[in-house]
């Protein structure tokens, strides 16, 4: 098999593709797989690290703001069809794989120009603006969440695969748990939440995060000499946070001026990264983060209740609209971002975490939201549109 896999921006277009591609090579380990994406994204260091040629193009994702730099990128989006038409003739694929993103107004209008077939796959509930464009001329929509189904009229094929992740649920049981809790540091019995915003972090999560903390820590209690305030309201759960590593630095700076080390705050531990996350979210008892279609994903495959608050800056929302699947099945709290405060927050996790029931009911429901098999469903639709 010869292919073209479409994917460029983020790790949400990317990793997807690059699963795809690895599961072609499983199949069928002579097939022949180049990716197209561009110089400015991930994609760069994602794909030759994952063993793939990546030939590049100028695209653009389109702005509804007539601006002079806005008319530039259209044209430089639409010339690049050219230059992908090129690569089509001299690859000659038998497929082209969009996974979503500006770069497949490029790729797959190339591909339908030279009468190829392709196919594109869809992580968010909200399908994006190339998804929809291109919907009536591909063979097959993939999409992860079923309710992508209805907002996709125009298409002629939507089948629900799923999005392919590397989150696993590592059926840890209780006692395993509670071991994992004391390896890194915390007590085995106490609740644990789980907190970041993405590889790079939020500003606004980071920021509640921070007062919660402050307001739990800052009090010294004269007689012990202990930073833990002696409130009800603030030591119902012990914290693992992962800041972003350009953020660390503002959040150690910030729990400095208030005489806080951030290497060392009882029932909290500080990370710019977590490099183990797929362990830690299967130790944790609750996970408040954003709500990309991988992340989302991950929360259902592992099955974790959690507290999603979207990126406002999301195109067309579409955060919110996977926070908002989750929530509609009862797996999930949301907390629009800029309704996020820290009192609210904390009152959320604390009023969760007080009730194992409804938490292992949530984590129940998310748990029932998991597409299982997702790169062989994928692989099937693929090798139909071939045959």
């Amino acid at each position: 098999m010869k292919v073209i896999i479409a994917a460029a921006g983020t790790g949400g277009h990317i990793n997807p593709g690059i699963a795809i591609a690895n599961k072609i090579k499983e199949e069928e380990p002579n097939s022949k797989i180049i990716f197209i994406g561009t110089k400015r994204g991930i994609e760069k260091d994602l794909v030759p690290r994952a063993g793939y040629e990546l030939k590049t193009i100028e695209s653009y994702g389109f702005s509804k703001k007539i601006t002079f730099d806005n008319i530039k990128k259209i044209l430089k989006t639409l010339g690049s069809i050219r230059k992908v038409k090129k690569i089509i003739k001299e690859f000659n694929p038998d497929i082209v794989i969009g996974t979503g993103g500006y770069i497949c107004i490029s790729v797959c209008g190339a591909a339908k120009g030279l009468k190829v077939p392709f196919i594109i796959h869809e992580s968010n509930v909200l399908p994006g603006k190339a998804t929809k464009i291109l919907s009536p001329d591909a063979e097959k929509i993939l999409v992860g969440f079923k309710e992508a189904e209805e907002k996709l009229p125009n298409a002629k094929n939507v089948v629900v695969t799923g999005t392919p992740t590397k989150g696993e649920d590592l059926h840890y049981d209780i006692e395993t748990k509670e071991l994992k809790k004391q390896e890194i540091g915390f007590d085995a019995k106490k609740p644990l939440v789980l907190v970041f915003g993405g590889s790079q972090g939020s500003k606004s999560i980071n920021g509640a995060i921070i007062d919660i903390i402050i307001n739990r820590l800052k009090h010294k209690n004269e007689e012990t000499n202990s930073q833990i305030k002696n409130h009800e309201n603030y030591n119902n759960y012990q914290i693992i946070w992962a800041t972003g590593p350009t953020q660390y630095g503002e959040v150690k700076q910030e729990l400095n001026k208030e005489e806080l080390n951030i290497e060392n705050l009882p029932g909290i531990k500080i990370e710019p990264y977590i490099y183990n996350m797929g362990e830690i979210m299967n130790v944790a008892d609750l996970i408040v983060c954003r709500s990309g279609a991988m992340t989302v994903t991950e929360l259902e495959k592992i099955g974790k209740a959690s507290i999603l608050i979207p990126f406002p800056y999301a195109a067309e929302n579409h955060q919110e609209y996977n926070a908002r699947a989750l929530e509609n099945e009862g797996a999930a709290r949301v907390i629009l971002d800029r309704e996020l405060k820290f009192g609210g927050l904390n009152d959320m996790i604390n009023e969760l975490v007080s009730e194992p029931k409804k938490l292992k009911e949530m984590s129940k429901k998310s748990k029932s939201l998991s597409i299982n098999n997702v790169e062989d469903r994928i692989y099937t639709e693929i090798k139909q549109v071939l045959n």
